[in-house]
């Protein structure tokens, strides 16, 4: 588990620097078809600064795409006890505690560090889950930001949101720009590099999410030490879960189980992993937990 975690958090500088990678060959395609290298360094640096600013303001941006409400003690007592004992148990600050007026089962956490958490749930979820069954679910969401989680899905949403601008902006350059003296093999070659970072970059993103969702599981059943509570909860959303009123695929990989329509092809792109995937891996290894 620990290992798993320590892992996460190295694996996290390659995956930025595959980002910054493909950042980079995106500008190396601009300063060949303008002769000055220059500016793939300034691609470079706009792509960060604009990463940058995502990271500090994707959790405010998150909430308010959501709907989600801040909430104190007195406003739903049970919920807040809730997240104020785990908060407790993982010796973590209280991360600020948000409700979204869904049917929809779903829950989030975001931030860029445990100082700067919110957790947020649906009044859906609420509802449908036991004490037990909602502790599960919040623990896992505690799970995220103990284990980083939040910081790497801001960075990696901000980076991915980059490459898909400078994508669009590069191609419209090769399509519409007036480009006569471009050497026809290297504008296939650079349409093609064009067209499939944000493809790549996505892919990455979706790896990421997958993989931290299954460690979030685990740290949520470590601090529960309650394996039954969690499948329980997964189970739940298997029989109640439906898309929520407001869908937005940025904010889609925040959430405990996907919030939008899909089906068909769009599971191989889901940044969810499969919710009997999750179940029967915490079966395999409720003994271990």
């Amino acid at each position: 588990m620990y290992k798993a975690i320590a892992a996460n958090k190295r694996n996290t500088l390659l995956i930025m620097a595959v980002f910054v990678g493909l950042i980079g060959a995106i500008g190396w395609v601009v300063s060949s078809m303008y002769g000055n290298t220059s500016i793939a360094y300034w691609v470079i640096g706009v792509a960060l600064v604009y990463a940058l600013i995502q990271y500090y303001l994707a959790g405010k941006l998150a909430v308010a795409m959501t709907g989600a409400k801040e909430i104190q003690k007195r406003d739903n007592p049970r919920f807040y006890r809730i997240v104020e004992n785990l908060s407790i148990t993982l010796g973590m600050p209280m991360p600020k505690v948000y409700i979204m007026n869904d049917p929809a089962p779903n829950a989030f956490a975001t931030g860029r560090d445990p100082q700067h958490a919110i957790v947020a749930a649906t009044t859906g979820l609420i509802e449908i889950m036991d004490d037990n069954e909602l502790e599960a679910v919040m623990a896992h969401e505690m799970g995220h930001v103990q284990n980083y989680d939040i910081r790497v899905s801001m960075i990696a949403f901000g980076l991915v949101s980059a490459i898909a601008i400078l994508s669009d902006i590069v191609l419209r350059l090769f399509i519409f720009g007036d480009r006569r003296d471009t050497n026809p093999a290297f504008m296939i070659i650079g349409i093609i590099a064009i067209v499939l970072a944000p493809i790549i970059a996505t892919i990455i993103q979706l790896a990421i999410s997958r993989q931290r969702e299954y460690l979030a599981d685990a740290s949520g059943v470590m601090t529960t030490r309650n394996t039954e509570g969690l499948i329980n909860a997964l189970k739940k959303l298997q029989r109640y879960g439906q898309p929520m009123k407001r869908q937005n695929s940025s904010t889609a990989h925040l959430f405990l189980n996907n919030p939008l329509k899909g089906g068909g092809i769009s599971k191989l792109f889901s940044t969810h992993p499969p919710l009997e995937e999750r179940i029967k891996r915490l079966q395999s290894n409720a003994e271990k937990f």
